[in-house]
């Protein structure tokens, strides 16, 4: 719900608070920046302490960061609120793959892309129920709603006591060393980098591509939610393919579909290239999204595996402000290349990688 529909309600708040573009952009990316920052210490704590303990009191702070801006009166309280949401979510992101592979240990990649399925299927819908039943009520309903959601999790969390006693690494002390010595865990990170950075550049230009032809802006919204339920439908499918050695042509499929999906845009603008177009990426995101959670796992050293999501998130963030960063107003004639090239790197590093614990 904070991916898609957050930005639908970003014109609502400027008109309210009397904010610049400049000062909007601060509500936008406070959260981002706020993430970057927890998600680190989310997965150390994660490793360090109780698990359980640690996700719920993400889910804290994230609750009470939307409680903030849903009641903020002034610029200042939207940015401490966004922060706050942002810090709950940086802690509380990188463990979600722990417990859910934890609570299932005989089939961790199903599981992950079972959880996969369900929040994109929430990342397509929200804006939808939210524009067709709560929007006449104001911009603040949506962030009482999440937070409402966010205090549900918080109490299935607490009923759930096998999840609040998950037991922290025991063995000997952790050798920090380790992490950075394997070296299938950095080039399934390479991959993550190159994948998320193409599929973030596809979403950052696909309103400057609608802008561009004759196709209406609020076609935006249709694309959108095509690729997300694409990337649902098709991660539901592949829910049982994921724990055996299908997992590598799985994770392969996906760069191609990506570069495939975003060169097509180049070649025709209409709705149905468009909408093709997004299916192919929705499906690229599907390959990649849990099967590359999964490899991180399984690569990542004993009592590592916190902090090894951790970097599996950051290294997709890195990767979309980076690829966004150097194409954003770059020509086609270096930005459909330096896509494929990207594709390509993600291919070669999960061909390479060895097939330890993969199979």
């Amino acid at each position: 719900m904070e991916l898609t529909l957050v930005p639908l309600l970003l014109h609502a708040i400027q008109l309210q608070f009397s904010l610049s573009v400049g000062d909007l952009a601060w509500v936008f990316n406070t959260y981002g920046i706020a993430v970057a920052a927890g998600v680190l210490l989310g997965g150390w704590c994660g490793d360090a302490f109780n698990t359980g303990k640690i996700f719920g009191y993400g889910i804290i702070l994230f609750a009470a960061g939307s409680l903030l801006v849903a009641a903020a009166e002034s610029f200042e309280t939207l940015i401490i609120g966004r922060a706050l949401q942002g810090l709950g979510g940086g802690v509380f992101s990188p463990l979600i793959p722990l417990l859910l592979t934890r609570a299932s240990p005989q089939k961790p990649g199903r599981v992950l892309i079972v959880w996969g399925s369900i929040a994109g299927y929430i990342a397509a819908l929200a804006p939808l129920f939210y524009g067709s039943f709560l929007s006449a009520h104001g911009w603040n309903l949506a962030f009482i709603l999440i937070a409402v959601i966010a205090v549900f999790a918080l109490i299935n969390l607490n009923r759930r006591q096998g999840l609040e006693e998950t037991p922290t690494y025991s063995g000997p002390k952790k050798a920090y060393s380790k992490l950075f010595q394997s070296k299938n865990l950095w080039m399934t990170f390479v991959y993550v980098f190159c994948t998320y950075g193409s599929i973030t550049y596809y979403l950052f230009q696909l309103p400057v591509w609608l802008s561009n032809s004759e196709i209406k802006t609020a076609s935006l919204g249709l694309l959108l939610t095509i690729m997300w339920l694409t990337f649902s439908g098709l991660s539901a499918l592949l829910r049982n393919m994921v724990d055996g050695a299908h997992i590598r042509t799985i994770m392969l499929a996906a760069p191609l579909l990506i570069a495939v999906g975003l060169s097509l845009v180049y070649f025709d603008e209409n709705l149905f290239v468009l909408a093709v177009s997004s299916v192919l990426v929705g499906s690229g995101l599907a390959c990649s999204n849990a099967p590359s959670t999964q490899m991180i796992l399984k690569f990542a050293p004993q009592g590592m595996s916190g902090l090894s999501t951790s970097l599996d998130i950051t290294f997709a963030r890195l990767g979309g402000i980076a690829t966004v960063a150097i194409l954003a107003e770059s020509p086609f004639a270096f930005a459909s290349p330096t896509i494929c090239f990207l594709c390509l790197i993600a291919a070669l590093c999960i061909s390479n990688a060895s097939k330890i614990g993969v199979t």
